[in-house]
């Protein structure tokens, strides 16, 4: 009996809901990616603000690291492409984000420190989980099994 590697197994065995929840995850992402690129300004003074000395000193620099690598996750998420490593490059950001940006500011934005735990929660659980049936992922990796016999990329189609 051949035994099925781990990626293989969480990604087929996830529930289509989780599915759903992951592509939700990816457009946050990819919607605070635009938020951050269009008003940089708010972003650099909340990172100046963390009261890191090396955040501080180097906030214009983390705002365009910031930004972009949130657009890029978010759309790498949102389309099932290598969720688990843009889950594991997003979540130091949440956790600064949570607890040392949003955690100051709980008085002010109550739903965006909410939103922030969510979202670390949920980047946490897709980077244990994989990106699910309905991916980019998955579809590569039939495809890549498929060779020349007819059928292994039947296994996808018959999911949806």
């Amino acid at each position: 009996m051949t035994e099925k590697p781990v990626t293989e197994k969480t990604s087929l065995s996830q529930p289509l809901w989780l599915t759903v929840v992951r592509i939700i995850l990816g457009l946050i992402l990819f919607w605070k990616g635009i938020v951050f690129i269009r008003d940089t300004e708010s972003l650099q003074a909340l990172i100046a603000n963390t009261g890191i000395g090396v955040f501080s000193k180097n906030a214009e620099a983390l705002t365009f690291i910031i930004a972009y690598l949130t657009l890029l996750c978010g759309l790498l998420i949102l389309s099932g492409l290598f969720t688990k490593t843009a889950s594991i490059v997003q979540i130091p950001i949440l956790f600064i984000a949570v607890f040392f940006v949003n955690s100051k500011n709980i008085g002010e934005s109550t739903s965006e420190f909410i939103l922030s735990i969510v979202v670390f929660l949920l980047l946490i659980l897709f980077a244990i989980k994989g990106s699910g049936v309905l991916s980019a992922d998955e579809f590569f990796r039939t495809y890549h099994k498929a060779g020349p016999e007819r059928g292994n990329t039947d296994r996808l189609v018959n999911k949806l």
